[in-house]
């Protein structure tokens, strides 16, 4: 079986030629654009194999107890952790889940739109409308669960009861891919931090407890028959003039640009407003209930001022909460 390590160095010109190879003779692909691998059990596992960095990585430099991988070329976890995961966990399940992998998400989810495109031409292998839910791995961090614009509560319960809580996130592939299949679609953690910078990390840790989840899902969905199908329920957001389709100004939408939550120490407010424009108010408050007010000059030294010290105090801060809540 290929490791991480594997899938981090390539370029994705290379892995896309390597994944058709892997997969041959269940693939139907679109050069430059996605790999689509047919399954039998109807749930779709979606990675996208682009990421940020100028450069190839070149060097893996990994600590002293294996877990932690960061590269002077940037580490690629984004999103090069998610194609690890499927991978493995197609490999290690009896009956084998659809596999998505696109090109170019970084710059407007290209890959995912020529697969909307070819799948409303009728492109595509049958099954795809049997699908019951879709899982993105493109998510830093450990445990989250990002429904962007689906709304789905039965959907949302049903992945919470696997042991991630719902957060916020922009956009992703599964929010062009979502709609036009129009079925249920979640993005979760796949143990990277520090995305799109070269700070990048990846906990292999986290990642593989990710992988051990997925991998339940899927064996629960081969399992059982009558699992649910759940659709793709689109978000209505509300305002002072009704329900509508549209961003409100007015609406709180827990990220980016909205106010410091009252309580912040005078000198922390600065940097909490910045990193606003990346994390969520929900998540830094997660982090500040369970570490103090420091927790929020760590995050905004690792994540804005690249400061590596910061960096592994703040790590060293998780990993102990880890620890803790293991015992």
């Amino acid at each position: 079986m290929k490791t991480l390590e594997d899938f981090i160095m390539p370029t994705q010109p290379e892995l896309f030629t390597m994944l058709k190879k892997i997969y041959r003779g269940r693939v139907t692909s679109r050069k430059g654009e996605f790999v689509l691998v047919k399954g039998e059990v109807p749930v779709m596992l979606i990675a996208h194999l682009d990421t940020v960095h100028e450069h190839r990585v070149k060097q893996i430099c990994t600590s002293g107890n294996g877990d932690i991988l960061m590269s002077p070329q940037g580490i690629g976890g984004d999103d090069r952790c998610g194609v690890y995961a499927i991978n493995t966990i197609y490999a290690r399940v009896e009956k084998k889940p659809w596999l998505l992998f696109t090109c170019d998400e970084e710059i407007g989810c290209v890959g995912a739109e020529k697969f909307a495109r070819e799948y409303d031409l009728g492109r595509l292998p049958n099954g795809l409308d049997d699908l019951k839910c879709l899982i993105e791995i493109d998510r830093k961090g450990k445990d989250d669960a990002v429904y962007y614009d689906c709304d789905n509560p039965e959907f949302e319960d049903y992945i919470t009861s696997k042991g991630f809580k719902t957060q916020w996130g922009s956009c992703s592939d599964i929010s062009v891919i979502g709609p036009t299949l129009g079925v249920a679609s979640v993005n979760l953690s796949s143990g990277y931090y520090n995305q799109h910078t070269l700070h990048e990390y990846i906990s292999k840790k986290q990642l593989a407890a990710t992988i051990k989840k997925v991998i339940g899902i899927v064996d629960e969905i081969a399992a059982n028959p009558d699992f649910p199908k759940y659709e793709h329920m689109e978000k209505i957001y509300a305002s002072r003039f009704g329900s509508r389709w549209l961003y409100d100004d007015d609406y709180d939408w827990g990220f980016g640009a909205h106010k410091v939550p009252d309580g912040v120490p005078e000198a922390y407010k600065g940097m909490y407003e910045e990193l606003l424009d990346f994390y969520t108010v929900s998540e830094i408050e997660d982090g500040r209930a369970e570490f103090g007010d420091e927790y929020i000059e760590l995050l905004y030294n690792t994540e804005m001022m690249g400061d590596p010290e910061a960096e592994v105090k703040l790590f060293g801060l998780y990993d102990k909460s880890d620890k803790k809540k293991a015992q």
